[in-house]
C-alpha cells in the first residue's frame, strides 16, 4: 500500500506565525493555553450523533476516542492524558454553531478535532479563526478547509472531493468510455466540489444529467427518475451514507440499474448495507474511491492495530471504514502533539501541522505545508463483491487544481510504530 513521502527543505514558520498574529493569534504559554494542564489536554468536536447523517458517522468519534484511550493507557502524550468532548449537532448548521461556541467559550477546549460536515463546519470557520482555536482534521472533503491565508488555523483531513472525483473520472475514461455519465450530489460544497473534479477530467459535456438533493428531504424519487429518463449509464454520487442507500433503493424500485460510483464518505459497505437492510445485495458491483487502509484488509498492519484497539477500547463494535477513519484522525492528532513537544501551545501545534512531517495511515501522506492545508492527496478505486469491499488498481495522486494531472502513485508503504503510538 503505497504512501507519499513528502520532503520539505524548509518551512517558513514565521509566515504562519505572522498570519496567526494578524487574525488575533498569539503565543499562549503552556500554563495559559486553554484546555491544557500539566497532566491533561481537553479537545472537542461536533458530530452528527443523531439526524440525517448519523448512520455510520455516529461511530466515528467513538473510534477516535478509543484511540485516545489507548494512548492514555500507555502514558499519554508527554505525560498528558487526552480528554475528547463530543457534542451532537444533528448535522444541523445552527446546532453546530451553538455546540462549538460551548466547546470554545464554556468548556475552553485546546482544539477542535475532526468536526464533521460541510454545511455544518462551514458556519464555524470565522468563529474558530477569531478565537485562535486550532481547527484540525475537518471531517469533510470540502476545499473550504484549504484556505491558509484566510483560515490559518484550519486544516483538512480526507482527500478533498475534487481529488476523489478526478480519480473516479480517470477510471471512467479508462474503463467506461462511451457510457453516459450523470451525477447526483448534495446541494452544497460537497456536491459542487465533486462535480468540479468530474468536469475537470471529463469536460463540461462529459456529465450529461446533474441532480441534487437536500438532507432535509428524504424523497429522492424525482431526482432518480430524471436520471433514469436521461438514459444515464453511470451515476456518480456525492451523498452521505443514508442518501446513498436512498438513491440505490429508489433506483431499484424504478427498475433503474446504472453503474454507481461514490465518493468515500457515502460508500462504506457496512454503513450503507445496514441502511438498505435486506436490499443490501443491490450494492453488488458498487464502485467508490478511498484514501485510507481498507477495513477489509486484515493483512494491513494499520488495520491489525486498529482492530486491536477497537476490541480493547471500543467495546469490540463492528469494525468498518468509519472506525478506520476515526482512529486515523486520532493517530494524526497524537502525532502532531508528540512532534509539538511538552511545551504545548496552540501556535506550536499549528506550526507542526504546517511542517509537512505528519505521516500516519493512508494511501498517500497528507499534503500539509504552510501553503497547503488540504488532507490526503490521492485515492484508489474499490468495488463491492458479495460482503467485501476491496481495493483494486493503482493508487492515484493528484489535487484539486485543474492543472494537476492524475498520475499513478508509486510511493512506499509505511508500517505503524511497534506500539501503535507515534514518536516525537
Amino acid at each position: 500500500m503505497p504512501r507519499l513521502r513528502r520532503s520539505l527543505t524548509a518551512i517558513a514558520s514565521l509566515s504562519l506565525v505572522g498570519s496567526l498574529t494578524a487574525c488575533g493569534g498569539g503565543g499562549d504559554s503552556a500554563a495559559s493555553a486553554p484546555g491544557v494542564t500539566a497532566d491533561s489536554i481537553l479537545v472537542g468536536t461536533h458530530q452528527p450523533l443523531t439526524g440525517p447523517a448519523a448512520a455510520g458517522y455516529s461511530t466515528i468519534s467513538p473510534a477516535t476516542k478509543a484511540y485516545f484511550d489507548y494512548v492514555n493507557a500507555n502514558g499519554g502524550v508527554h505525560g498528558r492524558k487526552i480528554t475528547y468532548t463530543v457534542k451532537d449537532d444533528g448535522y444541523n448548521p445552527a446546532n453546530t454553531q451553538k455546540v462549538v461556541r460551548e466547546l470554545v467559550l464554556k468548556d475552553k477546549v485546546f482544539a477542535i478535532v475532526n468536526g464533521l460536515g460541510t454545511p455544518t463546519h462551514t458556519g464555524v470557520l470565522d468563529f474558530l479563526k477569531t478565537n485562535k482555536v486550532p481547527d484540525l482534521f475537518v471531517a469533510s472533503g470540502s476545499r473550504s478547509w484549504n484556505q491558509p491565508e484566510k483560515y490559518p488555523t484550519t486544516f483538512g483531513f480526507q482527500a478533498d472531493y475534487t481529488t476523489e472525483a478526478k480519480v473516479q473520472a480517470t477510471y471512467i475514461e479508462e474503463n467506461l468510455d462511451g457510457k453516459k455519465v450523470c451525477f447526483l450530489g448534495q446541494d452544497d460544497d460537497f456536491g459542487q466540489d465533486t462535480l468540479r473534479g468530474l468536469t475537470q477530467v471529463l469536460g463540461e459535456d462529459g456529465v450529461a444529467e446533474r441532480q441534487k438533493y437536500v438532507t432535509s428531504n428524504t424523497n429522492v424519487a424525482p431526482q432518480v427518475g430524471k436520471l433514469k429518463a436521461a438514459g444515464c449509464e453511470v451515476v456518480v454520487l456525492a451523498t452521505v451514507p443514508g442518501f446513498t442507500a436512498l438513491a440505490v433503493g429508489t433506483a431499484a424500485r424504478l427498475k433503474f440499474a446504472p453503474q454507481w460510483i461514490s465518493t468515500s464518505v457515502g460508500a462504506d459497505l457496512a454503513t450503507v448495507g445496514a441502511a438498505l437492510g435486506d436490499a443490501a445485495p443491490l450494492l453488488e458491483g458498487f464502485l467508490s474511491t478511498n484514501y485510507l487502509p481498507s477495513a477489509f484488509d486484515s493483512d494491513d498492519p494499520w488495520i491489525t492495530l486498529f482492530q486491536k484497539i477497537n476490541k480493547e477500547h471500543n467495546g469490540d463494535k463492528p469494525f468498518t471504514g468509519n472506525t478506520v477513519y476515526g482512529m486515523t484522525a486520532g493517530y494524526l492528532f497524537v502525532e502532531a502533539l508528540q512532534k509539538t513537544g511538552k511545551d504545548l501551545t496552540r501556535e506550536g501545534l499549528l506550526e507542526t501541522m504546517a511542517s509537512g512531517e505528519l505521516d500516519g495511515p493512508g494511501l498517500t501522506s497528507p499534503r500539509y505545508s504552510e501553503d497547503d492545508h488540504a488532507g490526503y492527496g490521492g485515492a484508489q478505486m474499490a468495488k463491492v463483491t458479495g460482503t467485501s469491499q476491496d481495493y483494486f488498481g493503482p493508487v492515484y495522486a493528484t489535487d484539486d487544481r485543474e492543472s494537476t494531472p492524475v498520475k499513478v502513485f508509486d510511493g512506499e508503504a509505511t508500517a505503524p510504530p511497534s506500539d501503535g503510538i507515534p514518536s516525537e
